[in-house]
């Protein structure tokens, strides 16, 4: 660690911030980690610890416990090497090639136009800060790095029995400090298609791109209750509204990048009759205008283009183009249903995230989440009766389960204790509703004692994404002392 690249490497509690530093430094999207991987495998083996890798790509690091302490219960410390890849429209970045540039802005550390990856790359700086260290005191430590958990959570899907020895799990994907968690949503995801045909576009039309963009975005668990928009379900909107008196004759829908992220642009390409193209200027630049005033307290950004395109495919059919636009306005988005047990807490949730368009056919990707099955079973149902009433196709896939609370957990009192101790009050106990892996790995490991906590990072999976500076320094406090507060095997 001895070569720094921006200013952050500066920043207290140096062991984090410096790993974190390197993190940035090196490219690691969802699917792309593998050079980040093999720079902390090459690391750990210089600090002569021991390390493995199982077959899905997991990496998992020993340390053995410091002097004393040998008898502790051992802990797993864990975080996902993965980032999701997000930038704004006119940042020109190579999430597989470029690094991130960090920088500190106030109070706060965030990125040039792109995410921070501090989802989770706090996390894994405070592990292998861990594992660095010769002042900590602990028992015997085992961190696990997972793979593509942003895009499948495919690291904690295979996770197998039997390469993790420790009794507790600290994992360090969570963004609110003061908080720690002992219980998260399930998801699934789910893609509709429509399969279409097109017609070629008459000679007395013009084509045009219709882009909205500048909402906020952000995480479609941990953000889907602000109210923030939905670039595709605002599209939807007004091709509903307006499609039929234009005459307007859809090329290509875009929309989002990421089922797990809330949209925050979209783009749809039209052809219009030429006599009408100045009445959809004129019925855009309204919806502009009735959008700002309806959303203005919660997206102040909102910028809408309307500009001349050109086009290589034909208009969708009409019959195709009337049954997409019906079933993207009527598709649920957002908020299903708060939770009746946990004060605050959204219960099931469903986020449209992603739209693309290939010559015959339109695919909506959604991710349904919810902290029980039977609301993320009533949300598959309503898809599938929007796909079966628009005549569309609906697969779901990736269903992973959520992490059942339990109030008898030994580290949640280990945890809410040392907490009081260092700051003479209790942490907020939650249940996020966001896909933390815990509860994959609760099925090779039943018995494993689990809680999650981390520094404040706020809009992650958007460039907005930042993390809060003064909270690094509590999370590395708080994680010291728990380690040391570790009980003995029974």
């Amino acid at each position: 660690m001895s070569e720094f690249h921006s200013e952050i490497s500066k920043l207290p509690p140096a062991p984090i911030w410096q790993f974190f530093d390197k993190i940035c430094s090196i490219p690691h999207p969802s699917k792309h980690e593998e050079e980040l991987a093999q720079y902390i495998i090459a690391w750990a083996t210089e600090q002569g610890l021991d390390v493995r890798r199982d077959p899905t790509g997991n990496v998992f690091i020993k340390k053995p416990a410091t002097a004393g302490m040998e008898n502790k219960k051992g802990v797993v410390l864990q975080a996902h090497i993965d980032m999701v890849p997000q930038k704004n429209e006119d940042t020109v970045h190579d999430f597989a090639k470029d690094p991130i540039q960090p920088y500190i802005d106030g109070e706060w550390v965030t990125a040039k136009g792109t995410t921070l990856g501090a989802d989770n790359g706090m996390g894994m700086a405070s592990c292998l800060a861990v594992l660095a260290s010769n002042e900590i005191q602990h028992g015997p430590i085992e961190v696990l790095l997972t793979v593509d958990e942003e895009a499948g959570m495919t690291g904690a899907f295979g996770l197998e029995a039997g390469w993790l020895e420790g009794d507790i799990l600290l994992n360090t994907d969570s963004e609110q400090e003061g908080e720690v968690y002992m219980g998260c949503a399930g998801g699934i995801d789910g893609a509709m298609t429509f399969e279409i045909a097109r017609n070629a576009i008459p000679a007395d039309f013009v084509t045009r791109k219709l882009t909205l963009k500048g909402l906020k975005g952000g995480h479609s668990g941990c953000d889907i209750h602000t109210g923030r928009a939905n670039a595709n379900k605002l599209l939807a909107r007004f091709l509903a509204g307006h499609a039929k008196e234009l005459d307007l004759r859809i090329v290509e829908f875009k929309g989002g990048s990421l089922r797990n992220a809330i949209p925050r642009e979209g783009f749809v390409t039209v052809a219009v009759p030429a006599e009408n193209q100045e009445k959809l200027a004129s019925l855009y630049n309204y919806y502009t205008e009735l959008l700002s005033t309806e959303l203005g307290k919660v997206e102040d950004s909102i910028v809408t283009f309307n500009e001349e395109a050109s086009v290589e495919m034909g208009a969708l059919a009409s019959a195709d183009q009337a049954r997409f636009i019906a079933a993207l306005n009527a598709c649920p988005n957002g908020v299903i249903r708060m939770s009746d047990e946990i004060e605050g807490v959204v219960e099931t949730s469903l986020n449209v995230g992603v739209i693309t368009t290939e010559e015959n056919s339109i695919t909506v990707l959604c991710l349904i989440r919810s902290l029980i099955d039977s609301g993320r079973s009533q949300v598959e149902s309503m898809l599938h009766s929007v796909a079966e009433l628009a005549g569309a196709n609906i697969a779901f896939s990736g269903a992973y389960p959520g992490w059942k609370p339990d109030a008898d957990s030994e580290i949640m009192h280990i945890f809410r204790d040392m907490y009081e101790g260092i700051y003479g009050h209790k942490p907020n106990i939650m249940v996020i509703h966001a896909g933390l892996e815990c509860g994959l790995f609760k099925e090779p490991y039943p018995n494993m004692d689990m809680v999650s906590f981390g520094p404040t990072i706020k809009f992650p999976h958007s460039p907005d994404e930042k993390v809060k500076i003064d909270t690094v320094e509590l999370f590395w406090n708080q994680m010291v002392a728990l380690l040391a507060a570790i009980p003995e095997k029974a």
